[in-house]
């Protein structure tokens, strides 16, 4: 396949003739910093093919930034298989983003929820992998891909009432590093971001069963937590250096989370 999406130079500048544009392929981009990475990248003149589950978000997001709605589960094969054959016919991409993902609930293991596990290990590990083998071929072709995982700093660290998470966290960590030493013979750069402490619209809401309350608990006191665009700008950055240099991992935290252990609440 020949891609449009042409990875730009040094040499290239104001003065050079039009150029393709780049073009990336976004999951969660329904809400939180999936959007944001979505309209951040869109912002910048990228091609973006936004995907989630929730179709009537997504044609929002198309209707302001101008990206394509593609909506899916990027956990059913028979989605994924549909999402290449349509990016492909579009032209294609040269970065794939993923960002799907998400956690539930907080119980120790002792008392862990089989049907919350299942869903953490089958959404961050699972549909990630599902999205990244379908889309490598098209990288590959492409000469300059790039695939950049979101992660987090549960998949460094653990704690107690996050063993599910970490699981998936850690899981999904291990398999991009293994990702990066099996495609860099083919030029594919693997970026991993790994934020803390990020407040957005659903994560804790979500986590926590719907309980408003509790969600707001977890940030209550905390100066300036992250934001989904905070996030967003960090990756809108690493996937847009030449693509010679590989931001391998990124660590954001805001200030007031110094460690894992460590989060500075006032009031």
């Amino acid at each position: 396949m020949t891609s449009d999406a042409t990875q730009l130079t040094p040499a290239q500048n104001a003065d050079s003739p039009a150029r393709p544009a780049r073009a990336a392929l976004v999951t969660g981009a329904s809400t939180g910093i999936g959007e944001a990475t979505a309209r951040a990248l869109a912002a910048e003149g990228w091609r973006i093919y936004a995907v989630a589950r929730r179709a009537e978000r997504l044609e929002r997001l198309a209707a302001e930034t101008g990206a394509v709605a593609l909506p899916a589960d990027i956990t059913e094969d028979d989605d994924v298989a549909d999402l290449v054959r349509e990016v492909e016919a579009a032209g294609g991409i040269d970065t794939l983003v993923n960002i799907a993902g998400g956690a539930r609930g907080t119980d120790w293991v002792a008392d862990a929820n089989t049907d919350d596990w299942e869903w953490m290990l089958r959404v961050n590990v699972i549909g990630t992998m599902k999205v990244t083998r379908a889309f490598l071929p098209m990288l590959r072709t492409h000469g300059h891909g790039t695939v950049l995982n979101l992660t987090s700093v549960a998949g460094l660290v653990s704690y107690e009432g996050g063993g599910g998470y970490n699981a998936a966290k850690f899981a999904e960590h291990g398999m991009t590093r293994a990702l990066r030493l099996e495609e860099a013979e083919h030029n594919v750069r693997v970026i991993e971001v790994m934020p803390g402490l990020v407040k957005t619209e659903e994560f804790s809401l979500r986590r926590l069963g719907g309980d408003a309350e509790a969600a707001e608990k977890v940030y209550r006191g905390v100066e300036e937590p992250l934001t989904a665009e905070d996030v967003a700008d960090v990756i809108r950055y690493a996937v847009t250096v030449p693509h010679h240099v590989n931001l391998d991992d990124i660590v954001i935290r805001p200030v007031a989370q110094a460690a894992a252990h460590k989060l500075i609440r006032r009031g």
